[in-house]
């Protein structure tokens, strides 16, 4: 797809342009994509969810971004909040997911510092593959040992997660192109240990007005601010959507 800067932006184009807009970079190591949709006003939820926001140029590229990972990374939060369950497949994304080499189905990995996560929940009961969840040494061993039951577990750090590791455990399952869908928190931690190469971002043609929080939450940045290149821009129904580069080497040049 030609690049669209600085042109003005176009609208979403058909599957096949779609797919090499949003195309990973060719067999990385490790790459790890933040996905968020805002309201013009910087607003990541609408009465607690983000599904308030979404559109349907959204909602495509939504599931484009999850048929190109290897595992969709979340924080336990936001599965509360959003009401994940196991995610089903329709035979022509299982054959999309095919196409660019992938597993039909790809696993969550859920960051849970606490494990207030419930077993018997059909996140874990129905997930096929197995759910990952991630926590560290210090958390219940007795949830450690419930959830190992039902899921993958994945432990990283001693008295709370290290992310990077965590990251890394993944990788060494061979799940390296990571889709992160947040929270904010989830999204401002991995930010500052500097494990976040993309952001794709929906802007939603919403007021969401005082209160709602943005996508970044928790302590501030060390350098309270992080380059990022504008890859591409699109549009739809007043919608923009776009795709940035996190620039790591400008980021921790500035200390």
């Amino acid at each position: 797809m030609r690049r669209l800067l600085p042109d003005p932006p176009v609208s979403i184009p058909d599957d096949e342009q779609l797919t090499a807009a949003y195309a990973p970079p060719d067999e990385p190591a490790r790459h790890l994509r933040m996905n968020f949709v805002a309201s013009v006003d910087g607003a990541a939820t609408v009465a607690g969810t983000s599904g308030g926001l979404a559109t349907a140029g959204d909602s495509r590229i939504f599931d484009l971004l999850r048929d190109m990972c290897d595992v969709i990374l979340v924080g336990a939060g936001t599965v509360r909040a959003e009401g994940y369950t196991q995610p089903e497949y329709a035979p022509q994304r299982r054959a999309r997911r095919r196409s660019f080499g992938l597993a039909e189905v790809p696993p969550y990995a859920v960051i849970s510092e606490s494990l207030a996560l419930d077993p018997a929940s059909p996140l874990f009961t129905a997930a096929d593959p197995r759910t990952i969840v991630i926590t560290h040494g210090g958390a219940s061993s007795e949830q450690q040992t419930a959830l190992s039951a039902v899921a993958d577990l994945i432990v990283a750090g001693t008295d709370r997660i290290d992310l990077a590791g965590a990251v890394d455990q993944l990788a060494s399952r061979g799940l390296n192109r990571v889709l992160c869908e947040g929270g904010p928190h989830l999204f401002g931690s991995l930010l500052a240990a500097d494990l976040v190469d993309e952001l794709c971002l929906t802007i939603s043609p919403r007021l969401a007005g005082a209160g709602p929080m943005r996508i970044i939450a928790g302590d501030p940045l060390p350098d309270h601010s992080w380059p990022l290149t504008l890859t591409h821009l699109l549009t739809e129904e007043g919608a923009l959507f776009l795709r940035y580069h996190v620039d790591h080497a400008a980021g921790r040049g500035r200390g």
